[in-house]
């Protein structure tokens, strides 16, 4: 008999690139998730993503953030209360400016952070705004920061 699983669809280039090159594991946030290691994490529609001081996640269901929930701009904010200079941070593709402020906040916190080249992103706005601010510590091709997370 074969393996009747259903496969995980996935519904963005991003998930799809991750999913199909990168060692990392691939989940999308749940409430109360503890954060592990060489995992990336997808925010669900609907939910701000926020990490608690627990190293949980906690989704939040208010009001829109530069037209947008869930907000990178409200994860990158939590992360840098959390984490500072310990994190990584990384702004990929996307239609507006979310996510830039939260980006410089890290970088002033002394997290690396990294945008994904706007001449290859789909929707260049969101990287862009990022390198606009000075948020950018270092601007790479989708396939080098592949490269950069696969030590």
């Amino acid at each position: 008999m074969g393996d009747h699983t259903p496969k995980k669809e996935f519904f963005s280039e991003i998930e799809k690139l991750f999913a199909e090159s990168s060692r990392m594991s691939l989940r999308e946030v749940s409430d109360k998730d503890v954060l592990q290691n060489n995992t990336v994490y997808i925010a669900p529609a609907n939910y701000h993503t926020l990490i608690e001081k627990d190293k949980s996640f906690s989704l939040d269901v208010s009001e829109a953030v530069w037209y947008s929930k869930p907000s990178i701009d409200v994860a990158f904010d939590s992360a840098s209360d959390i984490y500072c200079d310990k994190c990584t941070a990384v702004l990929f593709s996307g239609a507006n400016a979310d996510g830039a402020e939260g980006l410089l906040r890290l970088r002033k916190n002394g997290a690396l952070t990294i945008v994904q080249d706007p001449n290859e992103a789909e929707m260049p706005e969101m990287p862009q705004s990022a390198i606009n601010l000075e948020a950018a510590q270092y601007v790479l091709r989708s396939s080098e920061i592949l490269e950069l997370f696969q030590l």
